[in-house]
């Protein structure tokens, strides 16, 4: 893999990480920052297991002139779904603010 397909994939990781949000259940306290944040090391993350583990499937998505493999983009995505849910259940144990079930009925 070429210093190319890393800046892609970082670029690429920021559509990574919102469809990972949305592929979660339920409501994630975690900004849409961190959310991109996550998934561009997911997709880098995604990218250098794939090179590591010779990861191709040969079928190819073609986006702005940029080839991605599916089987590649399938560990991207597993990767920022995982980063995701640890994301939001660290922000859900470290919260302030009370459950919804504790929260007083006026």
């Amino acid at each position: 893999m070429s210093a190319h397909d890393y800046v892609a994939a970082v670029v690429f990781g920021a559509v990574i990480g919102v469809v990972a949000r949305i592929l979660l259940p339920g409501r994630q306290g975690i900004g849409i920052i961190l959310t991109v944040l996550i998934g561009m090391g997911a997709a880098v993350a995604g990218t250098w297991a794939a090179d590591r583990w010779d990861l191709r499937s040969g079928k190819m998505l073609t986006v702005w002139h940029h080839r991605y493999d599916w089987e590649v983009l399938a560990v991207q995505l597993g990767i920022a779904v995982v980063g995701i849910a640890i994301a939001a259940m660290l922000a859900k144990a470290f919260s302030t603010e009370p459950a919804e079930g504790e929260r007083r009925r006026r």
